[in-house]
């Protein structure tokens, strides 16, 4: 191999260095470009992560709303179905109630109707939850029946005026042993 000897001007180096200086400058300028990029990716990273967390505390609280309503939902189509089946077996009562000559009893306070039962029996077994002394005598009423403070009453069911028909005086005998 030949040795190669390059001879450098004054003005060949003037060149290089300039095109150093503007290799340099081109750098920083990239290196200043790369830097706004980064901290403009920084920041939409950081909102994205934000957005993120944001969505996941929402999903999370929708799904708490969620459950309840399922819960809710639930709830209340269990009360619709036990509602029901109370209503089918209150026709069916009724029905029967609708009977000639089948009597139904109505406890009355003040006036007022209380619960009304299918049997007599049914009747004085329950009037104690309503305040009325296991012992009570059930006597005819003497008086209107608002004015009573606690009224049992028979109705009979009359297919011609389509209702029901009431006495004035309630039932009088005890049922065992209760009022």
């Amino acid at each position: 191999m030949v040795p190669v000897i390059r001879i450098v001007t004054r003005k060949r180096l003037a060149l290089l260095e300039a095109d150093t200086h503007a290799a340099f400058e081109r750098a920083r300028r990239a290196g200043e470009a790369a830097s706004v990029a980064a901290g403009r990716h920084e920041r939409e990273l950081a909102e994205a992560v934000d957005r993120a967390e944001r969505a996941e505390a929402t999903t999370d609280e929708v799904g708490v709303l969620l459950s309840h309503a399922v819960r809710e939902a639930s709830a209340a189509e269990e009360r619709l179905l036990l509602d029901q089946i109370a209503l089918r077996r209150l026709r069916g009562e009724l029905a029967e109630a609708r009977e000639p000559g089948r009597a139904v009893f109505v406890l009355l306070h003040r006036g007022i109707p209380r619960m009304v039962y299918r049997s007599r029996a049914e009747a004085y077994a329950d009037t104690a939850t309503h305040g009325v002394p296991a012992d009570a005598t059930w006597s005819p009423v003497r008086q209107f029946w608002a004015d009573a403070e606690w009224v049992l009453s028979a109705f009979t069911y009359d297919p011609a005026a389509r209702g029901f028909r009431g006495a004035l005086s309630p039932v009088a005998e005890s049922v065992g042993g209760a009022a």
